[in-house]
């Protein structure tokens, strides 16, 4: 602890401190040169001193973020698509719906046909535009942030209504 150091690794520095004692910690950390690893729960020493937040998704990814409520965003994007996952689920059909199957059109057969491929070129398209926010080089360019985040979101929009719309001719398919 008395000699010089280049990184600095905290678990949870901030438990059981009082406020001056925070405040100090928070300057000390402000005035290190060296890099800083801070697993902490405190937001707003996390705001103070991260310049960059790696969040973890619960499931064993991660990803880098500029602040704690961009992360939050993410995580809040995501149980939405989650959400959304689920209710593209179909229902299962009652009994009587089992014997009056509907033929699909011709345009419908074609589309059907074409849909899984679709979809994975959109899956595709939308891992790229992950990959591309994960680049540092954008990750740290607001505007081309801002520019690729809008394009991944249109692309989700985009896998959203394809997942829809296959759904909706599977079960007309019967």
């Amino acid at each position: 602890m008395l000699q010089p150091a280049d990184v600095l690794l905290l678990d949870e520095p901030t438990n059981d401190l009082d406020i001056p004692t925070l405040e100090v910690l928070e300057e000390s950390l402000l005035e290190f040169r060296g890099s800083l690893v801070l697993v902490t729960h405190d937001r707003h020493m996390l705001d103070r001193v991260a310049t960059v937040v790696l969040g973890l998704d619960g499931r064993g990814g991660a990803e880098t973020f500029a602040d704690y409520y961009q992360w939050e965003a993410w995580q809040e994007g995501r149980e939405q698509s989650a959400r959304a996952a689920v209710a593209r689920v179909p229902a299962p059909r009652p009994a009587s719906a089992v014997g009056s199957k509907k033929k699909l059109s011709y345009m419908e057969a074609k589309e059907y046909g074409a849909i899984e491929q679709r979809i994975g070129a959109a899956e595709l398209v939308l891992r790229e535009k992950q990959t591309q926010l994960e680049d540092p080089a954008i990750a740290s360019d607001a505007s081309r942030l801002l520019v690729v985040h809008e394009e991944m979101e249109a692309v989700r929009k985009e896998l959203d209504a394809l997942y829809a719309r296959w759904a909706e001719l599977e079960e007309k398919q019967g």
